[in-house]
Order: C-alpha cells, then sequence, then structure tokens
C-alpha cells in the first residue's frame, strides 16, 4: 500500500490557513484597528477646531443642517473625544455610537452623490494627478472598524478589559 500525498494546492492552502501564531497575535487585532480609527477621527475633529467651529458651522449651514453652530461643536467633540476613547480601547462600544451616527450623516449629506470609491482620478497633469469629490468608501471602512470594536471588544489592550477584570486578590462578595 502506497502512501499518496496531497495535491500541492491543497498542501499551499493548507499553509495559508495553518498560522500557528495566529493565537498569540490576535489579542493585537483590536489595537491596529483601534490606532487607525481613533487617529483618523481625532485627526478629523482638530481640523475643524483649528480652522474654527465657525468655519464648519458655514459648511453644516450651507448643507441646511438645524442648528449648526452646536451641531459643529457636537462634531468636533464627537470626533476628537471618540477618537480618543478609541485610541485608548475606552467605553469603546458606547463612544462607536454616536461615531458612526457622525459617519451615516457624513454619507448621507455629502459623499453619496460620488459613489462609492474614495479616489475619483478626473486627470494628470504635469503638477501632478486632480482628484474629485470622495465618495463613501472610507466612511464605510470606518463604521466597519467600529462595529468590529463594538462586537468584539477592545481588546486585552485596553481600558475596557482594565476595568472589566476582577482585581487579582480581591473579594467580589
Amino acid at each position: 500500500m502506497t502512501h499518496q500525498s496531497a495535491p500541492a494546492w491543497k498542501t499551499f492552502l493548507r499553509a495559508c490557513v495553518h498560522r500557528p501564531w495566529a493565537p498569540q497575535l490576535s489579542e493585537w487585532a483590536p489595537v491596529v484597528i483601534r490606532l487607525i480609527v481613533g487617529y483618523g477621527f481625532m485627526a478629523h475633529g482638530f481640523a475643524k477646531f483649528l480652522r474654527g467651529a465657525d468655519s464648519f458651522a458655514v459648511v453644516l449651514q450651507a448643507m441646511s443642517v438645524p442648528a449648526p453652530h452646536l451641531m459643529s461643536w457636537i462634531t468636533i467633540a464627537i470626533e476628537i473625544f471618540g477618537g480618543l476613547a478609541t485610541l485608548a480601547g475606552a467605553f469603546v462600544t458606547f463612544a462607536s455610537i454616536p461615531m458612526i451616527i457622525v459617519l451615516l450623516v457624513a454619507i448621507f449629506t455629502v459623499h453619496l452623490p460620488y459613489g462609492f470609491s474614495s479616489i475619483k482620478l478626473l486627470a494628470v497633469t504635469p503638477q501632478g494627478a486632480q482628484f474629485g469629490p470622495p465618495g463613501y468608501e472610507t466612511d464605510l471602512l470606518y463604521i466597519a472598524g467600529l462595529v468590529s470594536l463594538g462586537l468584539g471588544g477592545a481588546g486585552r489592550f485596553s481600558v475596557d478589559y482594565a476595568i472589566s477584570r476582577p482585581s487579582a486578590g480581591c473579594s467580589t462578595s
């Protein structure tokens, strides 16, 4: 009786799927998501803050957003403090809700008419590439990251994890 080896393609697929390092590295996955989502939100919030909330309020007013000055400050606060909470992994499920609302408002009031793609190459000139307005792709990626954190948790290296662990040596009774 001869032993038949698996076809090369099956061996290759098994090697791609079998990741012996995965258990040790999987706890870092939420950190990667938190870093990009948190930084992205904070960058957008600080950009609005540094330009002035009144400047952003003018944009909101042009889009017929009610109470544009109030909404400007609320959006800036959500982006800065929600981004900070996401970076730290603090109250991520709670912080994700207003952050997702900001993204949905951006999709439906700004990005939807421009389609899905975040990159719209209009022309290449001697000065470089010229791009049009972005679609809603990036907003959906942020939403996916926030939903992933909301469902899967902020991870081991987070404030949420530190809060949820019972203290060593302390009795709960």
